[in-house]
C-alpha cells in the first residue's frame, strides 16, 4: 500500500514535469520573437496596398480644407448621418469620434450614428431610416458589400452624398454613386503582422490564420497580404486557415481548429478582437503560441504590453481615418470631387512602443490599466 502511494507521487511528478515540458516547448520559439526587428523596420515606410478597384492610395493631405472652402462649409449648414457595422469596437468609437470632431469644428451637425451590430437587414434598415431624414451626407461602413449594395445605391439616387469606410459595396462607381472610400494600408498592417509571426516560426513551422470569411476589401487584404509575405520571404512555413462570419463565435472555431490541429505553431487574427477570443481558447487549453493581429484596442494593448502570447499588432489609426472621412464628406458637400482612395498609414505595435503607440492611436494617454502593465513587464515595455 506505502509502495503504490510512492509510485503514484512518482508517476504524477512525471506527468506534470513532461506537460510543463510540453507546455514550454509550445511557446519555446517565442523566445526568438522580433529577434533582428525593431518598430523603425517592421513596417513600410509608405502605402503599400492599392484600392478596391486598383486605384493608387491618394494622401490625407488631398482632402484638406483651405480657408475658403472652410468658409463655404460653415455657410453651408449641412447635416450628416453615420451607419457603422458596430459600436462595440474601441476602432468604431474612435472613428466616429474623429468624424464628429472635425464635422463639428466646421459647423457640419450629426444627425445619429445607427449600429447594425454586423446584422445585413439592420443596416439596411438604418440606412432607409437615415435617407428619410433627408440628410446632405452619409458616412458608413458596409456590413456586407454585396448584400447591402441595392440598399447604398438609394443613397446617391436621393442627392444625398456617401463616403466610404473600408470597403466599397458591389457595383458602386466613383464618383456617380460615392464620394470616396478612405481605409488604412490593410495590405501593409498585414505585412507587419507576418513579419513578426514569422520571427517566431521555427523552419517548417505552421502558422494558422484565423480569418473573416465574408467578402470583405480591407479584411481580405489583410489576410492576403499575410499569405503573400510568408510565400515571398518565408517559403517553408506551412498556412493552414480557418474562417468565421459571425465574430461571436471566434473563440469556439478557433479553439477546436487549434485542437485539431496541433502542428500550428503561431496564429494570425484578423482583427485584434478575434486574436483575443483566440487567445482566450488558446489558455483554455494550456496553449502558449505567438499570436498576431491587425487594429489596436485598449485589451489588445494590454496583452502587448504583457509580453504573452499576443506578440504585435499592424494597427490603423481609426481616428485620423475618421478625420479623412469627415474631411472627403465635406470636401463633396461643396461640389468637390474626392479621391477614389484614400490612404492612412500602418502603424506597427509592439511591446517596446506600445505605450506611445496607444497615444498614437487614440489621442490621449495610456490609462492605468496599461501603464500598470507595461510597469510590471518591466524595461522592455516602454
Amino acid at each position: 500500500m506505502k509502495q503504490r502511494r510512492v509510485s503514484r507521487v512518482v508517476w504524477a511528478s512525471v506527468i506534470a514535469a513532461a506537460s510543463l515540458a510540453v507546455f514550454a516547448s509550445s511557446g519555446a520559439s517565442a523566445q526568438t520573437c522580433m529577434k533582428g526587428l525593431s518598430p523603425a523596420t517592421i513596417g513600410p515606410k509608405t502605402i503599400v496596398g492599392q484600392g478596391p478597384n486598383g486605384e493608387k492610395a491618394a494622401s490625407v493631405d488631398t482632402v484638406q480644407l483651405s480657408a475658403a472652402e472652410a468658409a463655404k462649409v460653415k455657410a453651408g449648414k449641412f447635416k450628416v448621418g453615420i451607419s457603422m457595422q458596430t459600436m462595440n469596437l474601441d476602432w468604431s468609437q474612435l472613428q466616429v469620434q474623429g468624424i464628429t470632431d472635425t464635422l463639428k469644428k466646421y459647423g457640419v451637425e450629426v444627425i445619429g450614428t445607427a449600429s447594425a451590430e454586423y446584422q445585413v437587414d439592420k443596416q439596411i434598415a438604418d440606412i432607409e431610416n437615415t435617407i428619410q431624414r433627408h440628410p446632405d451626407g452619409i458616412i458608413s461602413i458596409p456590413v456586407d458589400g454585396m448584400a447591402t449594395a441595392a440598399t447604398y445605391k438609394k443613397v446617391s439616387a436621393a442627392g444625398i452624398k456617401l463616403v466610404f469606410m473600408d470597403n466599397v459595396p458591389g457595383g458602386l462607381h466613383h464618383p456617380e454613386q460615392y464620394s470616396a472610400m478612405v481605409s488604412a494600408d490593410s495590405e501593409g498592417n498585414g505585412q507587419i503582422a507576418a513579419k513578426v509571426l514569422a520571427s517566431c516560426i521555427p523552419q517548417g513551422g505552421t502558422v494558422g490564420l484565423v480569418n473573416f470569411g465574408v467578402d470583405y476589401f480591407s479584411t481580405k487584404e489583410r489576410t492576403k497580404a499575410v499569405n503573400d509575405w510568408m510565400k515571398k520571404n518565408r517559403p517553408d512555413i506551412k498556412i493552414k486557415q480557418v474562417d468565421f462570419t459571425d465574430p461571436s463565435k471566434v473563440g469556439q472555431i478557433a479553439g477546436d481548429f487549434l485542437t485539431a490541429n496541433p502542428d500550428v505553431k503561431g496564429v494570425f487574427a484578423v482583427w485584434d478582437q478575434p486574436a483575443l477570443d483566440t487567445l482566450t481558447s488558446m489558455r483554455a487549453q494550456g496553449l502558449n503560441i505567438p499570436v498576431t493581429t491587425v487594429d489596436l484596442g485598449l485589451e489588445s494593448a494590454i496583452e502587448i504590453a504583457k509580453g504573452g502570447p499576443l506578440k504585435a499588432t499592424g494597427s490603423q489609426r481609426p481616428y485620423d481615418q475618421g478625420v479623412a472621412e469627415a474631411l472627403a464628406m465635406m470636401k463633396s458637400l461643396i461640389g468637390q470631387t474626392p479621391p477614389a482612395w484614400i490612404g492612412v498609414q500602418s502603424l506597427p505595435v509592439v511591446q517596446s512602443n506600445v505605450l506611445e503607440s496607444y497615444k498614437t492611436v487614440f489621442k490621449k494617454d495610456p490609462p492605468p490599466q496599461l501603464a500598470d502593465a507595461c510597469k510590471k513587464a518591466g524595461p522592455s515595455c516602454g
